[in-house]
């Protein structure tokens, strides 16, 4: 068995490229795709993840017997992307769980072995994605700009940099750059995501809440893996 190499990857044309040279990708969306299905794989939910803005979301839900959850601003406490909405759910519950980031990232992975990593559960994701395979592809969602276009998320990256921080082997550039970043910005992790672009969004909208549970750094031992076209916990079916 080879050395382990680490790749590290933006957004949709990122994953493309990856993907051919990977054994396993994890899907770094922290606010809040990855956060959410953290919360709810930790609950022992399944989520199937979707595409925002694509038609069909509701047939998808009943094909799977799921609930689908509705956009944060939903009123009367229903299940949305916001991860808050989703402590609570029941161990076996399915979810459809529309995303314009993460989501449409995960539909994009074929057969792939396909996590979903954020700081919560950056250490636990990291040591099974290690034990898939020798090629791993990270890849932060990032955000998207009014004309579709990738806008970096410092999230993403902090959350790409800690799982990559906790896992052995041989990182490209890219990676190696990832990591160095988190491992210099770890101790005031919290406080640069509250204060960066996708942190202010999200409490100037009035869900601070979403980035609290966002940058719980490694309080999760859940391991979201996308099995059978939903996210389930890996530990829970091996």
């Amino acid at each position: 068995m080879g050395k382990r190499l680490l790749s590290f990857a933006w957004g949709q044309n990122g994953l493309r490229a990856l993907l051919p040279i990977s054994d396993a990708v994890v899907i770094v969306d922290v606010l809040s795709f990855s956060t959410a299905v953290d919360v709810a794989v930790g609950r022992g939910a399944l989520v199937f993840p979707y595409a925002y803005g694509r038609e069909g979301a509701a047939a998808q839900a009943e094909r799977h017997s799921a609930t689908l959850a509705q956009p944060r601003s939903a009123s009367g406490g229903q299940l949305s992307l916001s991860p808050g909405s989703l402590s609570n759910v029941a161990p076996g519950e399915r979810i459809v769980l529309p995303s314009p980031n993460g989501s449409a990232l995960s539909e994009l992975t074929g057969d792939c072995p396909t996590f979903a990593g954020c700081l919560r559960n950056a250490r636990a994701v990291a040591k099974a994605v290690g034990q898939v395979g020798e090629r791993v592809g990270v890849i932060a969602a990032g955000e998207k700009w009014p004309d579709g276009t990738l806008r970096p998320a410092l999230e993403d990256l902090l959350g790409a940099g800690a799982i990559l921080s906790a896992m052995e082997g041989e990182l490209t550039p890219d990676a190696e750059a990832t990591r160095a970043a988190y491992l210099t910005m770890r101790d005031n992790c919290a406080e640069a995501i509250r204060a960066c672009a996708s942190g202010q969004e999200l409490t100037d909208a009035g869900y601070a809440e979403d980035v609290s549970y966002a940058i719980a750094q490694n309080t999760s031992k859940a391991v979201p893996q996308l099995i059978g076209g939903a996210y389930q916990n890996a530990l829970k079916t091996r």
